[in-house]
């Protein structure tokens, strides 16, 4: 098994935070209470997801692009289309409430899943690339289901 090098996994990891957070804040009201007067209402459950997880699905649209950039011919150039869907889906597809939006962003990170899969399959990832997206992956779905069911 190829080992996750330390700083991309640490670095994935505290990119859930915002997700983890807004699940907890949905599922213990006293914790959204403290959040809401802490730090603000845009900053706990749904909310705090939907804005994260679109400003994450458009970095990782510039992640896909960079990728793009290690082939050439016909291959960048499908490589190229593909990674900007996760933006526009992003900015497309998260209006119309929080119910609507986080199911919106969990199918965009379930579609997202399936790029890295072609990325990886070209060869233009890292070898551990699928490891980390997997994890990453199952963390945010889950937190976003959260926000969407409760």
């Amino acid at each position: 098994m190829i080992r996750i090098p330390t700083a991309p996994l640490a670095l994935g990891l505290a990119g859930l935070i915002p997700f983890v957070w807004g699940a907890l804040t949905v599922l213990n009201p006293d914790l959204q209470n403290w959040g809401v007067t802490t730090l603000g209402p845009r900053f706990v459950g749904p909310y705090i997801q939907l804005f994260y997880g679109s400003v994450i699905l458009s970095f990782m649209s510039g992640v896909l692009w960079g990728f793009a950039t290690k082939t050439s011919g016909a291959r960048a150039a499908v490589g190229y289309a593909l990674s900007v869907i996760p933006a526009l889906w992003a900015f497309f597809m998260t209006g119309g409430g929080p119910v609507s939006a986080g199911t919106n962003l969990m199918f965009g990170f379930a579609g997202l899943l399936l790029l890295d899969y072609a990325f990886f399959q070209w060869g233009l990832t890292p070898p551990w690339w699928m490891r980390l997206r997997l994890i990453l992956t199952a963390v945010v779905v889950t937190c976003l289901a959260v926000g969407v069911v409760y």
